[in-house]
């Protein structure tokens, strides 16, 4: 019975060690899951936030891989990327997908997050290597759902169902807000530089991008075309049918280019009924293959300008080269943006003097 104390107070300093312990991880699991929201609030970019949330995580969790599936039915997100000069296709980590509930295991009303062990046919399309264990964090604002945030474990006891999910969850609200409040930044951004009728980037965007790929072209050595183009007797139209049929023309036009040019083009209104393209990495003999393409587009076949109504329209086209150093050469001069402007103009006065419908380099 003499023991009896002493057992009791090496059990009782047992039990006070083992709770300090466990206090100790719960405060530095806090303290770092903490950390990670706010990288997450202070990424304000939306190319910012979602290298953030994918690479972040995946380096700061200690994670074996970490997906970003966001919910893009009308490609607006991958829309907006592109302007920002970026490939959506070719960001590690995010997956853009017509619906997120289609990555789901859970009902579509689920709050907490799904934890459990990897799936192929549920989360297949979520990892590249699968992981043991995965987390699943909805993203949702005021009932929109947003995307999915997937967290994949080496460990299979990392993420075992029935663990408590509290930090999880509060790091998908913060994840969802900080999706939310990144991507409405960047739909304001685009648009202070974005053409109402059309859709398209405008004059004023197109001067910023130029001034990107002018520096870009000189440091790599690759070259940047620009295409002027002008939409011949455009002014017929308005005055022949209203600017209502001229309005239907200029968006129709803009269609038609925009189907023709590739992802990393920048296609912008300059003004009234003339166009811009710009083609970084084309050369002359690209150029020239691109402008063939929009002029078979555009004049290929009539456009509707209203009931009963159809014209076909022609452009004029004129393309300005910038040949950098060969090799590329940084400390080298950038050139003037209204240097290739002046050039394309140019060369787009050529074709008109020549008789419309063609291009001019």
């Amino acid at each position: 019975m003499s023991d009896s104390p002493d057992q009791e107070l090496r059990f009782l300093r047992v039990e006070i060690a083992r709770l300090h312990a466990e206090a100790t991880r719960n405060e530095e699991v806090y303290t770092r899951t903490r950390q990670r929201e706010i990288r997450l609030l202070a990424a304000r970019q939306l190319p910012a936030l979602l290298e953030a949330m994918t690479a972040g995580l995946r380096e700061s969790a200690h994670l074996q891989s970490v997906t970003l599936a966001l919910e893009d039915r009308g490609h607006e997100l991958r829309h907006l990327l592109l302007a920002e000069g970026l490939d959506p296709d070719a960001m590690p980590g995010v997956l853009f997908l017509d619906g997120a509930d289609t990555v789901l295991p859970v009902p579509p009303r689920t709050d907490e997050p799904w934890l459990g062990a990897f799936s192929a046919t549920g989360h297949g399309r979520l990892f590249v290597e699968p992981p043991a264990s995965l987390a699943l964090l909805r993203l949702e604002v005021e009932g929109r759902l947003l995307g999915v945030l997937a967290l994949g474990s080496v460990d299979p006891r990392r993420f075992e169902r029935g663990m408590a999910t509290d930090f999880l969850a509060h790091l998908g609200a913060v994840a969802g807000f900080a999706l939310d409040s990144a991507s409405d930044r960047a739909r304001l951004a685009r648009a202070g530089h974005t053409d109402f009728l059309t859709g398209w980037h405008n004059k004023r965007y197109l001067y910023s991008r130029l001034a990107e790929e002018l520096a870009r072209s000189q440091r790599s050595g690759h070259p940047l075309a620009l295409m002027m183009i002008d939409l011949d007797h455009f002014k017929q139209v308005n005055d022949a049918h209203g600017h209502p049929a001229g309005d239907k023309a200029l968006r129709e036009v803009a269609t038609r280019i925009a189907s023709r040019i590739r992802s990393g083009d920048v296609a912008a209104r300059f003004g009234g009924d003339e166009f811009a393209v710009m083609l970084p990495g084309a050369g002359p003999q690209e150029a020239w293959a691109a402008a063939r393409r929009l002029l078979q587009a555009v004049g290929g076949s009539p456009i509707e300008l209203g009931p009963g109504l159809a014209r076909t329209m022609t452009l004029s086209i004129g393309i300005g080269i910038h040949e950098p150093p060969v090799g590329g050469n940084a400390a080298a001069p950038v050139p003037a943006i209204e240097d290739l402007i002046a050039r394309a103009d140019a060369a787009l006065y050529r074709s008109k003097q020549a008789g419309r419908n063609q291009a001019t380099v």
